[in-house]
């Protein structure tokens, strides 16, 4: 169950980095629609200076996930890995609740399916 969850921690770190990508290079359209946003909201200057900072995170916390594959090994890795998935799981109930519930699924699921095989 271990080898599943560090497949799925890679997976994580990819979907993260895909989020940022559309938090902070795809145009208002796209991300009105992947974040359940009004379009009118996403064009202002305000929004959109958010999103990329938001973006950011979701960058650094995907490349920190694939790093992981070469800075640990064994059980560090583990560790290393379980508590990353336990971070995207917290973030992922907190945006769930106070922005789309869509990020319940997209986010926090696929972490706590994660952890949860990582502990196994």
């Amino acid at each position: 169950m271990v080898t599943i969850g560090m497949i799925l921690a890679g997976l994580l770190g990819i979907l993260h980095i895909v989020i940022a990508y559309l938090e902070m290079f795809a145009k208002p359209e796209v991300q009105a629609n992947a974040f359940d946003m009004d379009l009118d909201f996403v064009k202002q200057s305000g929004a959109q200076l958010a999103l990329k900072n938001q973006g950011i995170y979701n960058a650094a916390l995907g490349v920190l996930f694939l790093l992981g594959f070469v800075m640990f090994t064994a059980h560090a890795q583990v560790v290393f890995f379980e508590l990353l998935s336990l971070f995207v799981v917290v973030v992922g109930l907190y945006g769930g609740a106070t922005v789309t519930k869509k990020i319940y699924l997209i986010q926090a699921l696929p972490g706590a399916v994660t952890l949860l095989l990582l502990f196994l």
